[in-house]
């Protein structure tokens, strides 16, 4: 069973086409990365495959299920989120170990829930993975950006999900902070036991190892998509972005950088 079938989906809103005539699918245990520049419909994207948007045209299958023919309160908890859209509604006096905990419940905010034993030692654990064990009496509101980044990723792998979408998860944090959270989702998409996941960003730098696949999106459209090494290329990620790049990698790890002659030249158009 594929994780992820679209079949020519496009969403229109108000009279703005946002995803174009998109075809892709995600079988399990790949790790994706989704790139483009902004606008390019990469939220959009994440949007549809979080069960939140149906397609104004075409057929979106998300874990087996099909987009306006099921109960997506029923489909959304089998997938894990984290976006700073979803961040901004968390409790900024909610406790760390509630904000994980509370996922269970698919909740913000922790009222008058039950929670059993299994579901605390759940908590524990990935708090420990995500190194923030030692957080969990601290409110959310005074955490650092990078602390915060990881504990939503925490609430997100709390109900076992079979997809986990990240929304450009390293947007805002310096260096340090990018580097050390790279390396945690290098080990989450390392693991052979880890869902499903689509990673949205707009830069290379931010790959963890792991990632297998890449898909290009420019204006709504997919540009190219596929095993990553094949997909990231210095030729595809200049007609994504619309200037002259050379691309490398390193142990694993990506970067880019403008062509010495990209002031000069337009990238070339691909086939």
């Amino acid at each position: 069973m594929s994780v992820v079938d679209l079949q020519g989906v496009s969403i229109v809103r108000s009279g703005a086409t946002l995803l174009n005539d998109v075809t892709w699918t995600v079988e399990e245990g790949q790790r994706w990365v989704v790139i483009g520049p902004n606008g390019a419909g990469k939220t959009t994207m994440l949007q549809v495959l979080g069960a939140q948007w149906h397609p104004s045209k075409g057929r979106a299958e998300i874990l087996g299920e099909t987009l306006g023919a099921v109960d997506v309160f029923e489909l959304r908890p089998r997938i894990g989120v984290t976006s700073a859209a979803l961040a901004d509604r968390i409790p900024r006096s909610e406790r760390v170990s509630d904000v994980v905990v509370s996922a269970a419940y698919a909740v913000m905010g922790r009222w008058r829930e039950a929670y059993d034993e299994l579901d605390h030692d759940r908590a524990e654990l990935l708090m420990q993975q995500l190194q923030v064990d030692h957080l969990a009496d601290r409110t959310f509101g005074t955490l650092s950006e990078g602390e915060r980044k990881r504990v939503q990723i925490a609430r997100a792998l709390m109900t076992d999900p079979e997809l986990l979408l990240l929304d450009e998860p390293a947007a805002g944090l310096d260096l340090t902070g990018r580097e050390a959270l790279v390396g945690t989702l290098s080990e989450i998409c390392s693991d052979p036991y880890a869902p499903a996941t689509v990673l949205v960003t707009h830069h290379v730098e931010e790959i963890p190892v792991g990632i297998t696949h890449a898909l290009l999106l420019k204006h709504g459209r997919i540009v190219a998509a596929g095993p990553i090494a094949e997909v990231l290329t210095s030729p595809r990620l200049s007609a994504t972005f619309d200037i002259l790049l050379e691309i490398s990698n390193v142990d694993g790890r990506w970067s880019a950088r403008a062509a010495a002659r990209a002031a000069h030249r337009p990238p070339a158009r691909l086939a």
